[in-house]
């Protein structure tokens, strides 16, 4: 997809983060865009900033956990603009609590919210979006947003969603290419971005809560003061404006991390365990201004 100007985006965890980033880009380069998000009063002040810039946008609260509120998105795009042609499945959360448990003692409220967000979320957007997409027949575009953490080891449940949604947008891209669509599909895989994705638990259903969910705070500590180091959500925006527009379908906007992902592919070859991060490599590389 190469022309984006007068086409629609329609993106999700638009409030703030890499969302708001990709929804500045967007109208930048001319796009009608779509803004999505749990948080309406976030939802409210990001759509009140683009139109300060005369951007064509609407907010539409949403809620990805639920396939009603993500149809019901689809539905008011298609209304408001007529024609999709971007989706960006971006809503996502990391669960800060249970830092320090085993997989198999999460409670099944952990699994519910994160994979219902992160996962579930995704594919409720595919199934909202993919049919209209392939019925007006226009060229456009499918960004999934994964993580580095879909390839790391020992990072809990948010590493299993985010594997889910690597391997989904895997499945989605040869699909379309066996239908001859002209949709072509990315998964974007960030390492860190500066971003307030440890603060997520303040969007945690009340009803799937648990006695673990109040998050150690040198756990979320830590994790601020590393995205902070990170990359500006600005980045990583113009990363998938360049993939959509080069049809690639795996964004590693990180290249410090290249190597690890190397070595989790020779790891898989070799028939042993899972490839380790190395923590003290990140942290000589940030001390050296590297942006992991």
């Amino acid at each position: 997809m190469k022309d984006f100007a007068g086409k629609t985006a329609v993106v999700t965890g638009a409030a703030s983060g890499i969302g708001l980033a990709l929804a500045e880009r967007f109208a930048a380069a001319r796009m009608r865009v779509v803004l999505a998000d749990i948080e309406e009063d976030a939802l409210g002040r990001a759509v009140e900033q683009l139109e300060a810039r005369q951007a064509e946008v609407i907010g539409v609260p949403v809620n990805t956990m639920v396939r009603e509120s993500v149809f019901e998105l689809a539905e008011r795009a298609i209304d408001a603009f007529g024609k999709v042609h971007v989706l960006c499945n971006n809503a996502g959360v990391v669960s800060t609590s249970s830092a320090n448990a085993g997989v198999w003692e999460l409670p099944e409220s952990e699994w519910d919210w994160v994979l219902g967000v992160n996962l579930h979320g995704v594919l409720y957007g595919l199934r909202a979006f993919v049919p209209h997409m392939l019925e007006h027949g226009e060229s456009g575009h499918i960004v999934n947003t994964a993580s580095l953490a879909a390839l790391m080891p020992a990072t809990g449940s948010y590493g299993v969603s985010k594997h889910g949604v690597l391997v989904l947008t895997e499945n989605l891209y040869n699909d379309l290419k066996a239908r001859d669509a002209a949709i072509g599909a990315s998964v974007l895989c960030p390492g860190l971005v500066n971003t307030q994705i440890y603060d997520a638990e303040r969007n945690r259903p009340a009803e799937l809560r648990s006695d673990s969910s109040d998050a150690p705070s040198e756990v979320v500590a830590v994790g601020r003061v590393l995205l902070e180091q990170g990359k500006a959500p600005a980045e990583i925006a113009e990363a998938v404006v360049q993939s959509i527009e080069e049809d690639r379908l795996y964004i590693l906007p990180h290249p410090p991390w290249d190597d690890f992902v190397r070595s989790r592919i020779e790891h898989v070859l070799a028939r042993g365990g899972p490839a380790a991060v190395d923590l003290g490599a990140i942290a000589a590389g940030l001390a050296r201004g590297e942006q992991f």
